[in-house]
């Protein structure tokens, strides 16, 4: 592999940091050719779903280079951003050195219960080795009342376009990969984590068990991505 890391689908911790940390200096460049620039506008969403308010503390997890926490600064919120993968964080640090970098594991977060107002991960669920526990750790550390937000790769809902989509997956993306990606085997493995992951009815019904009330969910790009969104509830 050329001592370069490509992450297996029962996802290990270790080789999916290490594979992140290969990827760094050119993720974010690489996502917005793979997307063909919607990336941007997935953010936007992501930003108007959380409404993060001023003074209010909103963790950004698997934040990666922190390019999804600049809406949340913006809007005057306390940011932490979170992410597992150090090649990542150190990347970041140097685009955005005030902000408070946080090296955590979506499966044991490194902070107290009930501390964040709203909690979001943007295409990092995917990659967390156990789905129903990072959950339950974003519900942990999150204030009764509080909302989370979840932007994921999902399944087109209308088939012609599915099958499309994933044409494009497995055979478009990795060509375009190995031109623009420092790991291109990396974008492999995205195909493949994208076709395996849970539905959007599916991935509600997770979110649902770890806790959160008042799940729903919106089809962005014809179901590409998938926004879900639950509140923490209240005690009574």
């Amino acid at each position: 592999m050329g001592g370069v890391t490509r992450a297996s689908l029962d996802k290990q911790p270790h080789e999916v940091a290490s594979m992140f940390d290969d990827v760094a200096a050119n993720y974010d460049l690489t996502n917005d050719v793979l997307s063909l620039g919607q990336d941007r506008r997935w953010r936007k969403e992501v930003a108007k779903a959380v409404d993060a308010r001023p003074a209010q503390k909103v963790l950004d997890l698997a934040a990666g280079t922190a390019t999804s926490s600049q809406p949340f600064v913006r809007a005057g919120a306390y940011v932490v951003p979170c992410d597992f993968s150090l090649g990542m964080l150190r990347v970041g640090k140097e685009r955005h050195p005030w902000m408070p970098f946080t090296a955590g594991d979506g499966m044991k977060l490194p902070f107290r219960d009930d501390v964040f107002d709203a909690v979001t991960i943007s295409f990092g669920l995917r990659n967390i080795q156990d789905t129903e526990r990072a959950l339950s750790e974003l519900y942990r550390v999150t204030k009764p009342g509080g909302r989370v937000v979840i932007c994921e790769f999902s399944h087109p809902t209308w088939a012609p376009f599915r099958t499309v989509y994933e044409e494009y997956l497995m055979r478009a993306l990795p060509p375009v990969a190995r031109a623009v990606s420092s790991n291109p085997d990396a974008y492999v493995y995205l195909a493949e984590s994208i076709q395996s992951w849970p539905d959007q009815p599916a991935l509600a019904a997770l979110l649902q068990k770890a806790g959160w009330s008042k799940v729903a969910w919106r089809n962005l790009t014809g179901g590409i991505v998938a926004l879900h969104r639950g509140f923490k509830p209240e005690p009574a």
